[in-house]
Order: structure tokens, then sequence, then C-alpha cells
């Protein structure tokens, strides 16, 4: 028996080179331009195309001026198989590490944050405690890291405050301060620290404007009913960095994230309020049993155990 007759009548019927060619399509809509991402000829991408619609029996795209729109069918076939074939790439290096003397590999993601200065220190630790693990970053689990850990896509995450949920698993890793951050040259820069009324008309950036009970918001803002001039929104907070050192607004991050900003004198970073504003962060994974959560579970106490040490992720 072949392995096509082994396999069940509902195994797909578009193989990984057509979900390929409809993630590029996705973002490259230009037949020419996807046709050469994907090593092919226009051509062969147009029978590539025929192909997979004759599988389907449904089109998955239309002609308009050389370039191609999507469908509603293919436009729900993209975004499973941008994620499927983003798994496997992991699934491959996971395989490959392990064929080099690591036997598990925990995926890791950090809320919002994509400073990881304090990585390389970590993995040396790690490296003596449990010398068959890796650690394997997973940026893209840093937008939604709850449900990329519901969804089995990270084994560990890192969060903070209130957003450590209470049904899962968590480890203590260490408290940092809220830091209300300008360039060297702001008005406020000689500030102890900064009030409410302090920010009334300043350019503000924020990487997320849902109001959270233990951040600036609720602890700056809402209790004197003082608001800064929301200018921006850039879900990253090392671009935020970026614009705030160059003078075009100000911010409140985490400290751990900003200080070597702050030690290499490009930005400030001043206490926001008069008692400051602490925020605790923990790492957290699923509460499962398995073999592999066990061993998930020992990386995140030697995470919780090496932070206490060294002050958390400061640098």
């Amino acid at each position: 028996m072949n392995v096509a007759q082994q396999m069940p009548q509902d195994f797909p019927l578009l193989d990984l080179r057509h979900y390929q060619m409809i993630v590029t399509l996705a973002k490259t809509p230009r037949v020419t331009d996807a046709a050469e991402e994907l090593g092919v000829t226009p051509s062969a991408l147009s029978h590539r195309i025929r192909e997979a619609e004759r599988r389907l029996g449904v089109p998955l795209f239309s002609r308009s001026h050389k370039r191609l729109r999507m469908t509603a069918a293919a436009e729900s076939l993209a975004q499973v198989a941008d994620r499927l074939i983003a798994e496997l790439v992991r699934a491959e290096h996971d395989a490959e590490r392990m064929g080099h003397g690591v036997r598990h590999v925990v995926r890791l993601a950090v809320e919002a944050y994509s400073s990881y200065h304090w990585l390389p220190a970590f993995l040396r630790h790690l490296q003596q405690v449990i010398p068959d693990v890796g650690i394997q970053v997973v940026a893209g689990a840093a937008k939604s890291p709850l449900e990329s850990l519901a969804d089995h896509t990270v084994d560990l995450i890192i969060l903070s405050g209130q957003n450590a949920a209470t049904r899962l698993e968590t480890f203590h890793l260490f408290d940092d301060e809220l830091l209300f951050i300008m360039a060297p040259t702001h008005r406020l820069a000689e500030r102890p620290h900064i009030e409410g009324v302090d920010i009334v008309g300043e350019d503000f950036i924020t990487y997320t404007r849902v109001p959270e009970p233990d951040r600036e918001y609720a602890k700056l803002f809402r209790p004197n009913d003082t608001y800064p001039n929301w200018t921006e929104t850039v879900e990253l907070p090392e671009a935020i960095v970026e614009m705030v050192a160059a003078g075009l607004g100000t911010s409140v991050l985490a400290g751990w994230a900003v200080g070597g900003a702050i030690k290499a004198g490009r930005i400030i970073g001043n206490r926001v309020g008069a008692e400051g504003v602490s925020v605790p962060w923990y790492a957290v994974i699923r509460p499962d049993n398995a073999s592999e959560d066990q061993v998930t579970r020992e990386v995140a106490k030697t995470l919780a155990a090496w932070c206490h040490d060294n002050d958390g992720f400061r640098q």
C-alpha cells in the first residue's frame, strides 16, 4: 500500500508549496514579484494557482491590473498557513538543535518588549544548571502572549502586573519601577519625579492605549484628571525609545528595558509620581503535567532564582 492510500480521506488537498504561495501572494500581490520571491516563473506560479483552485474547487484569486486580489477563501487559508509555516520552521529548528545535544527546547516570549540584553547571561547560567535545555525566543508572540501560551505557540511567557493570570502557574521574577522618559534637553529633565500636572499638553507616545490599573494611566493621569497630548501609538517600545531620544515626545516604560539608553545618556528616566510606580514581573507557564512541561517549569524556576540573584533584567 502506498502513502497516498494510507492517508485519511480528510487529508489536506493542498501541499506545502501551495500554502507558501498563498502566504507570499497575501504579502506580495504582484505576480512577477511573488514568483521571484518563490523562485519560479510567473507562468509556473499561475499554473500553481490554477492547480490549487482545481483541488479545492473554489476560486482563490481574481486579477486586477497585473495584481491578484484574494478571495475570502484565500484570506482564510493565508491566516492559518502563515502560522503553520512558522510552526514548521520552528519545529525543524528544534529538531536540528536536539540532534546537537539539546533534548528540550523551551519557547519563550516577553510581553510587549523585545529587550533581551539579559538573555545571554541567563543562557550561560541555564547551561550550567540544565545543560540539555535550549531557549528559543518567539518574538511574534509579544503582542498576545497569553493567547500564544494557550495555543502552545510558546511554553513560557514573561508578563507584568495584573496580566499574570491566576489560572496559570506563575513565578515571581522581580519588581520594576516605571520611568517617565524624555530627551536629555527636555524641560522636565531636572525634575526628581513627574506629577500629572507636569505632563499636561506634553507629546506622549505609548505602545497601548488600553488603560491598566497599575500603570501610568491610573497612577499619574486619572487621579488629577491631567492628561498629555496623545500623539503616537507605537507598538514597539524600543522604537519609542528612539523617538523619545530624538525629541519627538515622552513616554512611560519599564525601567529594566530602558536602563541601557539611560546609562548611555540618550534619554532621561524620572520617577512616576513622588512614590513611584512599581510593577511585578512574572514567568508564566501552563499548569500541565506532561514531561516537556516539567522541563518548562524547571526553566521558570531557574529564571526566577537567577533574577533574584541578579536584580532582575537590569543592566
